[in-house]
């Protein structure tokens, strides 16, 4: 992966660049799969955190789960979720993703050093992934939720390569500047 794939990655519709990873320990919690799947899902984000060397813990000490996962069949379910536009900081969210006929969405939020601090994504499973097998769709929402990129990704050794590259802790947790490309492509070719 050359550093100017390696910037579109992180290139957003407003050409601003942010490469981030967390700054905190990964705390996941999902809701709304049943069991056989659950542990798929907590299978696939441990081993990708694990492969980035990240730590993976039961509870963050200031909000108990910081990586959320919400799998529903259909929007109108977020409907039932506890506190959704406090927790978002999106009023009107479920009618916003009918409306644009989304399939899943992810928002994070940063520290004051700019690491992700929390990670919260949303799953429709009746449309276009209602079909996906569980352990591929675990892999690439775990992948997706570990940095900031700006479009979907597909899981390959590349993109893992990219991820374990990102979380060296020589590099700083977040970057807005697009040479960072060049120092993630340099750690890769290592």
């Amino acid at each position: 992966m050359d550093p100017a794939a390696i910037e579109t990655l992180f290139t957003r519709p407003d050409g601003s660049f942010l490469c981030a990873r967390w700054g905190r320990p990964v705390a996941p919690a999902v809701f709304g799969l049943a069991d056989d799947s659950l542990d798929i899902f907590r299978a696939a984000i441990r081993a990708g955190f694990a492969h980035a060397r990240h730590p993976v813990v039961d509870t963050d000490p200031e909000t108990g789960a910081n990586l959320m996962l919400f799998f529903v069949r259909d929007w109108s379910e977020l409907a039932g979720v506890p506190d959704l536009d406090r927790l978002t900081g999106l009023p009107g969210l479920p009618d916003r993703l009918a409306g644009q006929g989304a399939d899943q969405y992810r928002l994070f939020r940063f520290d004051e050093a700019g690491g992700i601090r929390a990670c919260l994504t949303f799953v429709r499973m009746g449309g276009a992934l209602a079909d996906a097998h569980p352990a591929a769709l675990a892999e690439r929402i775990t992948m997706q939720s570990a940095l900031t990129f700006s479009t979907e990704v597909t899981p390959s050794a590349a993109l893992a390569a990219l991820i374990r590259a990102a979380y060296d802790p020589v590099l700083p947790v977040a970057a807005t500047q697009t040479a960072h490309a060049l120092r993630l492509s340099a750690r890769m070719a290592a």
